[in-house]
């Protein structure tokens, strides 16, 4: 089996399963196998590589894919609306469409972009506990201009340590937070600001937290074995301490038991 991004749905508890559609969720409180093989496959190209570059990419790939443009982590550096990027239709197709700046919570609050097609996986993917929209853009670069506009504010990273810890705030109220920051927003932009107050939730298929964390990497150690007590975001919690980030192994062949 090639790794990939875990595949999730939002029901009572997230639903998690591997590509092929096999669920994670029925293993929980099992043993598992994960035996890395040594291989890693370019999600681009297909090709073998010996390393994997921005989750999953050989290292031409890495340099040339629209799918790991500069883009992806800064969205103010888009130029899709303009008719630019590495591959003009898949710019068109994924980045110059409307797009949602949001809050979420996960150990504090954070601000973030995603396009609207990818709510709510996106906040699933960053294990938040609960998300608000904040603002809409007709496109990635906007979004990208509100998100720098609150990073003073906000941290536009995920604590992994602390979500995977269950580690929050008890007094983050996101509906308070929003309307908190429409005076903050730029005059230009904030016109994109949403009055929309629905607060997304989310419940995780975790038997218990771990008071602390080991993160494993499956090139240090390709044989991972013991009981699968929990997932949320993209990790797989093993024997109650021990996490593996299944995204930050996407192309890595493995089997799987």
């Amino acid at each position: 089996m090639i790794l990939e991004k875990l595949h999730t749905r939002h029901e009572g508890t997230v639903q998690y399963s591997f590509a092929d559609g096999t669920s994670l969720n029925e293993r929980l409180g099992t043993e598992i196998l994960l035996q890395f093989n040594g291989n890693i496959v370019c999600r681009k190209c297909a090709k073998s590589t010996k390393k994997s570059y921005g989750e999953g990419f050989c290292y031409p790939c890495f340099l040339a894919a629209p799918e790991a443009s500069p883009c992806i982590l800064h969205p103010e550096l888009c130029e899709a609306h303009l008719g630019k990027g590495r591959d003009l239709a898949y710019e068109e197709k994924n980045h110059n469409q409307p797009h949602y700046v949001y809050l979420a919570a996960t150990d504090q609050v954070k601000v973030g972009v995603t396009r609207v097609t990818q709510m709510p996986t996106r906040w699933i993917d960053q294990g938040a506990r609960e998300a608000i929209i904040l603002a809409e853009t007709p496109n990635r670069y906007l979004a990208g201009v509100i998100e720098v506009a609150l990073k003073e504010m906000y941290s536009d990273k995920t604590n992994w340590q602390n979500m995977l810890r269950d580690i929050q705030e008890q007094s983050i109220d996101l509906v308070e937070e929003k309307w908190n920051l429409l005076d903050q927003l730029p005059e230009d932009i904030g016109q994109y600001f949403t009055e929309d107050e629905t607060v997304y939730t989310f419940n995780y298929p975790v038997i218990s937290y771990p008071e602390k964390v080991a993160a494993l990497t499956l090139d240090k150690e390709p044989r991972v074995q013991g009981k699968l007590t929990g997932i949320r975001g993209q990790y797989l919690i093993i024997d109650d301490y021990l996490v593996l980030n299944i995204r930050r192994h996407t192309g890595y062949e493995v089997e799987w038991k």
